[in-house]
């Protein structure tokens, strides 16, 4: 894309539209196929929850057992696919492939694993195992109990890390420029944003669906919701894929100028060891896989306690989707409206670290207020929530939403543009090993950390509610140490960018750059 820059616009042009004429036919489709990836996101986010948490014998608790022993290993097993077919086949087939893998799945679910789970789900073997455990155990063994359904979590979970941050997030890295990026992350932000504002619309009109019994498929209202749920995204998948291979049809993909200008004509060999040995030797990196982790094991650490307050709300599993309909289309709503008035005019006009150093600071204060309605909420709320006609259970409920709606919305706007913005001025092979390992692994092991936590405070105390109070104080810690990763690599993106330097050496202390480090981001 062009490096044109922001001047040749108008003012207002440049604040909603800053893009020239002749890059729309790249731009608009890689809007597009943002969209649709961020719809697909949204939707299998709801259903996910809503499938595991009303599953027969089940709940949050399930939650954190799911993203250590069965997310966990998932990711480093769809890792090791990536960088195996990375190595074989062409970057553009890589996408066809990974997403073929996940249409294949959902189309199996639609057809046979949802249809027949009574059938599939050992619900008397696990009502005996039940018996010989603690109670602390149960999150586990629902895990196992609804087994098919932990495949479809896994599979959405997937789709976040391998489709969305992996593979649609490594190409606009690879085919933009960080001047460019300035101009077209925002609005490619803004995409994803409209999406899960669809998407929410999708799932909750999709939970009010009553059951027609002329259709050949599903037993209920809620069965027949599934199916359509499942072809509204395999639909959406294969729109993804024609629009991707548009682009490169159009010359503006890998195959364009542009990409070997920035990345050159080499292949880089990817392999999953190699990859985590290439991250370890690099600050740089490092200071990004911290931001990751860390991100992941704040917002698991909240959403858990959160979830467990909401399924007590809505028991039944269409009435749970629907209101995870109506928060992704709340979430959608504020973050559109972040990307557009103020995450775009922030990161064009502030250093990277403010632009970075916003998003833990919300999670703080949305975290505080969160924990403290939830501990206070059966005393000091418990009248005044009379007094609105409504119950303390109601009122957790909204502010716990009203946590998740402003911390995810600040995720999609400023945390998920910075993060990207960072790996634009490293070299191909550190751009492509380290996207690889932060993405495919480290957000898993940020889920995973957190859901460690939970586990082993689940042991301990058997219930989500006893042990939130701990949850609330390892959370703050948590962020901390977010907030310094984000101060020490800012320091480090600053002095890259200011020297219009590319990072190529994993050994951060042999960089020329590091005399320099103190030197504030110049604006481009």
């Amino acid at each position: 894309m062009s490096a044109s820059s922001q001047t040749d616009f108008s003012r207002l042009r440049s604040f909603l539209w800053p893009i020239h004429r002749h890059e729309l036919k790249k731009f608009i489709p890689m809007l597009l196929i943002f969209f649709l990836v961020g719809f697909n996101y949204s939707l299998l986010r709801a259903t996910k929850d809503a499938l595991v948490v009303t599953a027969p014998s089940s709940g949050a608790e399930a939650l954190p057992f799911l993203k250590v022993w069965a997310i966990l290993p998932m990711a480093l097993l769809f890792t090791f696919i990536f960088t195996r077919v990375s190595n074989r086949v062409t970057r553009e087939k890589v996408f066809y492939i990974m997403m073929s893998i996940f249409v294949g799945f959902f189309l199996l679910f639609m057809f046979f694993l949802y249809p027949y789970q009574d059938a599939l789900h050992p619900h008397e073997l696990c009502d005996r195992i039940q018996q010989m455990l603690p109670v602390g155990c149960q999150g586990l063994i629902a895990m196992f109990r609804n087994w098919t359904f932990t495949l479809f979590y896994v599979m959405s979970e997937m789709w976040s890390t391998i489709i969305m941050t992996v593979l649609s997030w490594g190409f606009a890295n690879d085919v933009t420029s960080v001047k460019d990026a300035r101009r077209f992350y925002g609005l490619l932000g803004i995409s994803i944003n409209f999406s899960g504002i669809a998407a929410g619309q999708v799932a909750t009109s999709m939970s009010q669906y009553t059951f027609n019994p002329n259709l050949p498929f599903g037993v209920d209202g809620w069965g027949q919701s599934i199916f359509f749920l499942n072809t509204i995204i395999v639909l959406a998948s294969f729109l993804c894929m024609g629009l991707f291979r548009y682009i490169h049809k159009q010359g503006f993909g890998y195959n364009s100028a542009s990409y070997y200008e920035q990345n050159g004509t080499s292949e880089v060999k990817m392999g999953l060891r190699k990859n985590f040995s290439y991250l370890a030797k690099s600050k740089y990196l490092i200071s990004i896989a911290i931001i990751v982790v860390m991100y992941n094991i704040a917002i698991n650490l909240i959403e858990v306690v959160w979830k467990d307050q909401v399924k007590q709300l809505y028991p039944n599993p269409a009435d749970f989707n629907a209101y995870m309909g109506k928060i992704l289309t709340s979430i959608g709503i504020i973050a559109t409206i972040t990307s557009i008035f103020i995450s775009g005019t922030v990161i064009r006009r502030f250093s990277w670290k403010s632009s970075a150093m916003i998003s833990p600071l919300i999670l703080l204060v949305t975290g505080i207020a969160f924990f403290f309605f939830f501990f206070f909420k059966d005393s000091s709320f418990a009248g005044a929530a009379a007094a609105f006609g409504t119950t303390p259970l109601v009122l957790c409920c909204f502010f716990g939403s009203l946590q998740n709606c402003l911390a995810r919305a600040s995720k999609y706007t400023l945390f998920d543009a910075t993060k990207e913005l960072a790996f634009i001025p490293l070299s191909k092979e550190c751009k492509l090993k380290g996207k690889a390992a932060i993405d495919g692994v480290g957000s898993r092991l940020g889920k995973s950390g957190g859901s460690i936590i939970h586990q082993g405070l689940l042991m301990l105390f058997g219930t989500v509610a006893l042990s939130t109070p701990y949850v609330a104080g390892l959370l703050l810690l948590v962020i901390c140490a977010w907030m310094f990763a984000v101060n020490a690599l800012g320091k480090r993106f600053n002095a890259l960018v200011a020297h219009k330097e590319t990072l190529d050496v994993p050994d951060d202390d042999k960089s020329p750059l590091k005399p320099n480090l103190s030197e504030p981001l110049t604006q481009q």
